[in-house]
């Protein structure tokens, strides 16, 4: 199965060229690191950065310089910086080809929660809610399953919902699925990984079609 950085790397294949890009937090912000070199992608973080660039080396790391999970990155050349209403005046008017976020359940139907777990102390829902809402392509990276095991990818989301229908693509440490009318679709499987594993590690509708290719990372 893939680690968090081949789960990165996986959904780096889906930027393209030309692309502004938001990375949510956690899992999403390392994408930055495997983009391809002969491609041209604004990265963007909604604390108020476009043009974000792989994380820093060690000793190389400029507090001031953070995205909005407050981890420090680097800037590429023309990157600018600016407030949040700016910020989410790109979000909300539709200016972002792609969104890339984690979750911690996501339903058969697209239903995405991803902000909150009921009596766990939590920062707040972030720009999440308005990230879903104006999207039209949202890619969600995380684990298939939590620590105890149990699916992530549900017929129906137990925690308080981010958004509704909205998610289209899921890349998580077993597989890839994309988000059809009637449950998950498995459109690749992670290297080693088997059909019958991924079945037994999503609770959704899982449709599995001819045979299923390896991931290419």
């Amino acid at each position: 199965m893939l680690d968090k950085n081949g789960i990165a790397k996986r959904i780096a294949k889906e930027v393209k060229d030309g692309y502004y890009v938001n990375l949510g937090i956690g899992i999403p912000t390392l994408v930055a690191n495997f983009v391809r070199d002969d491609i041209s992608v604004e990265f963007q973080s909604e604390n108020g950065v476009l043009g974000m660039g792989p994380f820093p080396l060690e000793g190389e790391e400029d507090a001031d310089i953070i995205n909005a999970g407050k981890q420090t990155i680097t800037t590429l050349p023309g990157a600018s910086f600016f407030d949040s209403a700016t910020s989410f005046g790109m979000i909300r008017g539709k200016h972002v080809d792609l969104t890339i976020l984690g979750a911690m359940e996501v339903a058969e139907n697209g239903d995405i929660a991803n902000w909150k777990i009921p009596g766990k102390m939590v920062k707040g829902m972030g720009g999440a809610m308005d990230l879903v809402a104006s999207a039209e392509n949202i890619i969600v990276a995380m684990m298939h399953t939590n620590r105890q095991g149990e699916s992530k990818l549900l017929k129906r989301c137990s925690l308080p919902l981010t958004g509704v229908g909205c998610v289209k693509k899921i890349v998580t440490n077993l597989a890839v699925l994309e988000v059809v009318s009637n449950g998950f679709k498995l459109l690749e499987r992670a290297p080693g990984i088997t059909v019958e594993e991924i079945k037994k590690a999503t609770q959704g509708n899982l449709i599995v079609e001819g045979t299923i290719p390896e991931m290419e990372l």
